[in-house]
């Protein structure tokens, strides 16, 4: 009996050293693998979904200028396209076959979302500020606006990063974007980013990344996207609901080869004048090297070729008819000769 409990003694010892052998071997498995790895291999399938940059329920509207370039699909609405509106790809009634089975699909992956698990919160409001966030599930269990907000995906040299984005969990949320800026760095897809909301969609100029999958509608004013839109997602394949409004939009599908067309001239002006101001372009001088102005220290066509000395008027010159006259600085020039190897 004695040699009996001592077995029984050294087999339960070895039981709990094995267990706890399993458990910290789990625990440094889990932590050599990032934990949002496992949702980029469950990311939803679009399935025929896939195949459209813009997709609803009852109707979709493109007003120009503007231009979408992917597959425009309506279930059983209408799709309006004002002149100036430039559609790469194809649209209603050619679309309208395909886009049954392709809305199918979209509310199969809008259910899926439903079950994901979220890793991190997401704010009620984001105002005048700047995030990055690494892939994982984000949510919100209400609604979300992003006000003059940048918000950074990094991928963290993963290309297949993957980031989902949850808002109105438990109660109905819209999203909603105004100078909402989405950049990807390290390696990251638009492809791989997705929006789902459990209402509806508002963005205004803004440069927007990711598919978006709204319960209800999507509205677009002077907006960049960079991905799909799909809308409707709480309706059925016998009964739709929302609807795609797209003011001088630049849509670009994921998966698009076809180089996107040029936005129009107002949009870019107005994306550029909030997003495109940086410390590497400079404003520039005007210059005037006219006769008797002086120098102004700035060459408006490169006449000088780099070398100030070949301008008309630095160093004391001034514009001659032809060429320049007199007045530089002599001491100047024949040190630069010197420096330049005598090549004037």
């Amino acid at each position: 009996m004695k040699n009996l409990l001592i077995v029984q003694r050294g087999t339960t010892i070895h039981r709990r050293t094995a267990r706890l052998f399993a458990i910290a071997l789990f625990a440094v498995l889990l932590s050599a693998t990032p934990f949002n790895a496992a949702f980029a291999q469950t990311a939803p399938a679009l399935g025929l979904a896939a195949n459209f940059a813009v997709l609803d329920g009852t109707e979709v509207t493109c007003t120009a200028p503007g231009s979408i370039t992917g597959n425009v699909g309506v279930v059983s609405g209408t799709f309006t396209n004002t002149t100036g509106c430039t559609i790469v790809g194809q649209t209603p009634p050619a679309t309208n076959l395909t886009a049954v089975p392709a809305y199918d699909d979209f509310l199969t992956a809008y259910t899926s979302l439903t079950n994901y698990q979220c890793n991190g919160l997401l704010a009620t409001a984001y105002t005048t500020t700047a995030i990055t966030l690494t892939p994982g599930v984000y949510c919100n269990g209400a609604a979300v606006t992003f006000t003059n907000t940048t918000l950074t995906l990094d991928a963290q040299n993963n290309p297949n990063a993957v980031w989902i984005f949850k808002i109105g969990t438990t109660l109905p949320g819209a999203l909603t974007g105004t100078n909402f800026k989405v950049v990807m760095i390290n390696g990251g897809s638009a492809c791989n980013v997705y929006w789902w909301v459990d209402a509806a969609v508002t963005m205004t100029t803004s440069l927007f990344q990711g598919n978006i999958l709204a319960g209800t509608a999507i509205t677009f004013t002077d907006v960049a996207l960079a991905g799909r839109a799909l809308a409707g997602g709480i309706g059925t394949p016998l009964a739709p609901i929302g609807a795609v409004d797209m003011t001088r939009p630049s849509v670009v599908s994921c998966g698009t080869t076809t180089p996107p067309p040029i936005p129009p001239v107002d949009f870019c002006r107005d994306i550029c004048k909030d997003y495109c101001k940086d410390d590497h372009h400079p404003a520039r001088k005007h210059c005037n090297q006219g006769v008797g102005n002086g120098p102004e220290n700035c060459d408006p066509g490169n006449s000088n070729q780099g070398d100030d000395d070949r301008s008309n008027d630095e160093h004391g010159g001034k514009p001659g008819d032809p060429g320049r006259k007199g007045g530089n600085d002599k001491d100047h020039d024949r040190d630069h000769d010197k420096d330049h190897g005598n090549r004037r």
